[in-house]
């Protein structure tokens, strides 16, 4: 694409040196330029894009992108572009780049600190069920056309993301949906592309290592919502506190969800069970008699979020209903591990105190079972979560059995303690074993017939991050192998 047509609509400051040159890429990666590029210097948390121009330079860019104008003398005469934000303008310059290709879907996005990924699980299946092609960008990976992508990401950078999409049209499919992290709505990474919808799941407390403050975080999630069309749809779970905030900021059409307070997509005559879900759905065109495999109150917002969707798409009831009794399971998502055990075993991705406080409520509810749980916290996260998830674990779990969740450069011991001082030294209900594959071992151990293990905070994960390492690690594959090889029974 030449240079001039890619530039066309950004808020630049001043151009210098540009000609109508043709532009091959487009990365704020160095590593990635290649020659014909146009290189974008984005100042981050802990690099500055600015320090490698000229090594983007050196490697073939073309025309640079930059907020810095000043003190920063460039090796060659190349294409110059000032602007105010440079984060806006990559996401700006790769919509070009690729050809706009929102434009030619209909996009969805799901925000929330829980559910995102259920719900794009379920959204996909109703589509499907409807003969409709979709992609799938999100955190266990990015699905586009049959083909599977791993994802570093829950929201990729604007020049992945802009690709992705540009392959879902290749594909023919009509629909994308976008997990939408808070990072990358800070980050400016979806600007450029108008959503169709955008479903808001709830919010609580994550990510304040980054954000600060909670209303900072709602914000972010906010902005989604307050940049949509007028004619697009913000869906909201009016049953979380934060959904009736933002149903008020909404200037969009708005659709509403819930189960205890008003909304125009309801759940009623619930019935829930250790072998599925089954709920009537009220919508304002009628009825749709709800059975799923997923267990727990918190999939019932899921599924309504997913039928809020659906019905906004005009998809028929019949259809909605197949799609949702044809997802069986959620990769790290209450994900049940049978090995013909004699107990319960299920794998979640919990990481909150809010999510885990979740799942082992809704197994509480459904069972009268003993609740063995294993979990940790990351480190370079939010420690204020710590104490909190160890009260949640104290309180709903018989045993918990405390170990490592990717300690990344802190150390595993002095995080087990921020935990430990959110269970209290009045009760006895807890162990810890520091290395992950032994806890699990134990709490297999320890199961008794009918018991319930939950392996709770990596849920899809593939691997365990240390300071100088990540070392291959899932935790579906370590029940297995530990159960299918008899070592604790």
């Amino acid at each position: 694409m030449r240079l001039k047509k890619l530039i066309s609509n950004l808020d630049y400051r001043r151009l210098e040196n540009v000609s109508d040159c043709e532009i091959k890429g487009v990365s704020p990666d160095s590593n990635c330029i290649r020659p014909g590029y146009l290189f974008v210097a984005i100042k981050g948390e802990r690099v500055d894009g600015h320090s490698f121009i000229n090594q983007a330079i050196d490697k073939g860019a073309r025309a640079v992108i930059m907020e810095k104008g000043r003190g920063l003398p460039l090796k060659n005469k190349v294409a110059k572009i000032l602007v105010r934000d440079s984060r806006a303008s990559l996401a700006s310059v790769c919509a070009s780049f690729f050809g706009h290709p929102a434009k030619n879907l209909r996009v969805i996005g799901i925000t929330g600190t829980n559910g995102k990924t259920t719900v794009s699980y379920l959204i996909e299946k109703i589509l499907a069920c409807a003969g409709h092609a979709c992609g799938v960008i999100g955190t266990v990976n990015y699905r586009v056309g049959g083909r599977t992508y791993p994802a570093p990401n829950t929201t990729p950078r604007a020049d992945t993301l802009q690709s992705l999409l540009q392959e879902i049209v290749l594909a023919k499919s009509k629909y994308a949906i976008i997990e939408v992290s808070s990072h990358a709505l800070a980050q400016g990474r979806v600007e450029a592309i108008d959503f169709s919808s955008a479903i808001f799941t709830n919010l609580s407390r994550e990510h304040l290592d980054y954000h600060g403050n909670l209303a900072d975080y709602f914000s972010c999630k906010a902005s989604l919502f307050e940049k949509l069309d007028a004619a697009a749809f913000a869906i909201v779970n009016t049953d979380d506190p934060y959904g009736r905030k933002l149903a008020k900021k909404v200037r969009s059409r708005l659709l509403t969800f819930g189960i205890e307070h008003p909304a125009r997509i309801r759940a009623k005559n619930l019935t829930l069970g250790m072998k599925g879900t089954r709920f009537t759905a009220v919508t304002p065109r009628g009825s749709i008699e709800v059975e799923s495999p997923l267990i727990g109150r918190h999939n019932v917002y899921n599924i309504l979020a997913a039928i809020s969707a659906a019905f906004v798409e005009n998809i028929d009831f019949s259809r909605i209903a197949s799609g949702l009794r044809s997802l069986a399971t959620v990769c790290g998502r209450l994900e049940r591990i049978d090995c013909g055990q004699e107990f319960l075993v299920f794998v979640d991705y919990a990481h909150t105190q809010d999510a885990l406080a979740k799942i082992l409520k809704t197994l509480r509810q459904i069972s009268k079972n003993r609740i063995i749980l294993v979990f940790g916290c990351g480190g370079d996260r939010d420690k204020a979560k710590r104490p909190a998830m160890g009260k949640v674990a104290a309180k709903f779990a018989d045993l918990a059995i405390i170990t490592c969740d990717n300690p990344r450069t802190e150390e595993p011991r002095q995080i087990v303690s921020d935990i430990l001082q959110g269970i209290g030294k009045k009760t006895d209900n807890y162990k810890v074993v520091l290395d992950r594959f032994q806890a699990i071992q134990e709490a297999l151990s320890l199961a008794r017939r009918k018991d319930i293990v939950v392996i709770a905070g990596k849920g899809h994960e593939s691997s365990q991050v240390f300071a100088d390492k990540a070392i291959p690690f899932n935790d579906r594959k370590a029940v297995e192998k530990i159960l299918k090889n008899h070592l604790t029974i």
